[in-house]
């Protein structure tokens, strides 16, 4: 059964609304975010005086260059309910980041916002051509990350059956999928990868499965992946953006008709791009760091969010909002190699250009002496059948070769035989291992 493409008369009105019509919504909207923030969250009352603006500085969009930027570190210096603006006991529910790096980011939310957050991802689902009566499997993790509760409650508001899986369990995964039959999988890229592996270790040929649409988010992934996994599994791979500080999954996701890139709901975030380093407004087109704005939080209204990750903003197509291009990687994962700064997804393309390679591969960075050394490990594909040395050696300096034509760095490479490297069982796979002392 083909997936439903949506005509226009299934679409909100906004997202069929002239780029004046949004414009007017978003500098009304964002005038009260803005009153909001000033006068119920103490933070941004001293950033806003400290840097001279109030909100009422606020006459067009482009005035928004002239407040300040929020940080990571500005939500734990405020850990943990110091951000927010509303009463505690009008914050229904409280997730947090993982705080692995340091202490978690705290966000909140009231039951508009949880009402608006189910709203958009319920959008997104639709744009993915999901519809009411779907099965929906969601694999992202439960709990305090946003991934897996926020696509729950997206998808029952669509209209949609939800299995809640959460992260891990392959095995049981499959089994579901098999006996369930969903429609549609949400899950992040390199997890979707171990499920196709265990279908292909059980014997099944996933692209026989009931699935028709992945929808993939939380870890950046190219379009090499999106080959690899929609030839795998025989579905169509949609790419929705999110993060918690600014809301969850939901924030942009890509429409099945186009595949061009998430659709920012415009409505409810506004992004700049600018940047990264002297936090200057970039003019559209030109790649930078993404920064949002939101424009209707209640709990947690967010002031020019550095997001870290680096993109490019682009024209409307399906929609009427304009979209981000696919996440090149993040300003803080960059590695500097010898002083030439290498994204992990430069290394995914290449390792997945090559036809006898599988989309796992992982990084490995040392300091011997004064110099940095790397490795780059990958495994041939499952059906390739046992590759002799000869051959793996082969394939190694092709990738050697590739990675210092197109990087510009030198490397090992170690090509492996599948199942060599480790996965990841509930979440984002961990691509790089920086063993460099700090």
């Amino acid at each position: 059964m083909p997936v439903q493409r949506p005509s226009p008369a299934e679409l909100e009105p906004i997202e069929r609304a002239s780029r004046d019509e949004i414009t007017a919504l978003q500098l009304a909207r964002l005038r009260a975010s803005l009153e909001r923030a000033y006068t119920q969250v103490p933070h941004y009352r001293r950033a806003f005086d400290a840097a001279g603006v109030a909100p009422g500085d606020l006459r067009q969009l482009s005035d928004l260059a002239r407040f300040p930027f929020t940080q990571k570190q500005d939500l734990r210096d405020n850990y943990p309910f110091g951000m927010f603006a509303v009463p505690r006991d009008q914050v229904m529910r409280i997730h947090a980041s993982s705080g692995t790096t340091g202490k978690p980011t705290v966000v909140g939310y009231t039951r508009n916002d949880i009402d608006v957050w189910a709203d958009l991802v319920a959008r997104s689902i639709r744009a993915a051509g999901g519809r009411a009566g779907d099965i929906v499997h969601v694999a992202y993790g439960y709990g305090l990350f946003t991934g897996g509760l926020g696509a729950h409650y997206g998808a029952e508001r669509a209209g949609c059956t939800v299995i809640p899986m959460s992260g891990g369990q392959t095995e049981k995964q499959v089994q579901l999928i098999v006996d369930f039959k969903p429609d549609i999988i949400m899950v992040t890229p390199s997890y979707m990868q171990v499920i196709i592996e265990q279908f292909v270790r059980q014997g099944l040929d996933p692209r026989e499965s009931s699935l028709k649409v992945g929808i993939f988010g939380a870890e950046p992934w190219t379009e090499a992946m999106r080959r690899e996994i929609e030839g795998k599994a025989g579905i169509d791979a949609v790419d929705i953006y999110g993060l918690s500080e600014v809301m969850g999954p939901g924030v942009a996701s890509e429409c099945i008709e186009s595949k061009d890139g998430p659709v920012i709901w415009e409505d409810h975030f506004y992004p700049e791009i600018i940047d990264p380093q002297t936090g200057e407004v970039l003019p559209e087109g030109e790649e930078g760091e993404l920064v949002f704005t939101s424009l209707t939080k209640e709990a947690l209204p967010i002031v020019r969010y550095r997001t870290r990750d680096l993109t490019r903003l682009l024209p409307p197509t399906s929609r009427s909002f304009r979209r981000m291009a696919k996440i090149v990687g993040r300003s803080d994962d960059m590695l500097i190699i010898r002083g030439v700064n290498v994204f992990p997804t430069q290394i995914e393309e290449i390792v997945l250009a090559h036809q006898q390679l599988s989309g796992h591969y992982q990084i490995k960075v040392a300091r011997n002496g004064p110099l940095d050394s790397v490795e780059v490990h990958c495994e041939v594909q499952p059906g390739a059948g046992t590759l002799g040395d000869g051959e793996r050696a082969e394939i190694a300096r092709w990738v050697q070769q590739r990675v210092k034509t197109l990087v510009g760095i030198s490397t090992e490479v170690q090509v492996r035989q599948p199942d060599s490297i480790e996965r990841t069982l509930t979440g984002k796979a961990r691509r790089v291992v920086d063993e460099r002392p700090r």
